[in-house]
């Protein structure tokens, strides 16, 4: 299986607001959002990832399907905004690959978090992260791991 990660341009918009449903979808367990009248979770910040430049969209593909996403906001950290691989691809490092990528290109310090609850999420995270990190809960039981990405040049 091939990987492939690529920014995300405007041509890419429809396929990204596509996987964020799916991504919404999965994530409604834990968050108990509904969808909307007319059967759509939604993602307000959809569009800011083609207008300010501290976002930035990236498409994952296995031998060429879509197979998942990462949002990435930039700043005096890089923060892991949303990252999803579609199920037919998890449990292969797909998704480590994908995330070490990412990483890869953004040297410096970088926060992922996740919500309370997902367990799942902070399993492939601990796993996933390349360098050693500090973990810490915080009182809404939100995890969050921080480390630094040294570049490889």
């Amino acid at each position: 299986m091939e990987l492939e990660v690529i920014p995300a341009g405007p041509e890419h918009r429809p396929l990204l607001r596509q996987l964020l449903e799916l991504y919404r979808y999965d994530f409604s367990e834990l968050d108990h959002s509904d969808v909307d009248d007319q059967g759509f979770y939604g993602y307000r910040w959809l569009e800011t990832y083609w207008s300010e430049p501290e976002r930035h969209p990236f498409l994952f593909t296995v031998d060429g399907h879509p197979a998942g996403f990462a949002l990435v906001r930039t700043g005096k950290v890089t923060e892991m905004a949303e990252f999803f691989v579609l199920r037919k691809y998890r449990g292969q490092g797909i998704g480590t690959k994908a995330a070490r990528w990412v990483f890869a290109l953004f040297p410096g310090k970088w926060l992922v978090s996740q919500v309370p609850g997902n367990a799942v999420a902070t399993r492939f995270w601990r796993a996933g992260i390349p360098v050693p990190f500090d973990e810490q809960r915080l009182e809404s039981g939100e995890v969050r791991q921080a480390f630094t990405v040294v570049s490889e040049r």
